[in-house]
């Protein structure tokens, strides 16, 4: 297996900025350059998954039950007036550290961020696309 910078954090083998942590989870500055909010911050699990797939849900609760804790903070002492929680899983969805994380990032009025690019697509066969899709979970 590849190194995991992340792993490295949970096991104090290299620097970083925790803010908080649990049996379960840590939660992090992500470096200076990588800051896109006031309160910005990466939760992961303490163990390794590299992804959505490869998660229980079990963890997942935890990450979440975290997040809306973290959350709760942000918004009491910073005001944020909503958040964004940003997830990829997989090389072809930017995902560049392969150990799941979830990006908490706090929104403020006015502050510039737009978290819906506009690409352009459409669905031409929008019914039978998300048809598929309900059928999925018959």
């Amino acid at each position: 297996m590849v190194e995991c910078e992340f792993c490295n954090i949970v096991a104090d083998k290299s620097p970083s900025n925790k803010i908080y942590e649990d049996e379960n989870i840590l939660a992090f500055a992500p470096l200076k350059k990588g800051i896109i909010s006031k309160g910005h911050m990466l939760i992961i699990p303490k163990k390794h998954y590299s992804n959505i797939y490869d998660i229980p849900k079990e963890e997942l609760y935890h990450i979440m039950d975290s997040i809306k804790h973290i959350s709760q903070k942000l918004k009491d002492k910073f005001n944020a007036e909503g958040i964004n929680l940003l997830h990829a899983s997989g090389k072809v969805a930017q995902q560049s550290k392969f150990h799941f994380h979830i990006h908490l990032i706090p929104r403020y009025r006015d502050d510039g961020l737009d978290a819906w690019p506009k690409t352009g697509y459409e669905e031409d066969n929008f019914p039978n696309v998300y048809k598929e899709i309900a059928d999925l979970f018959k």
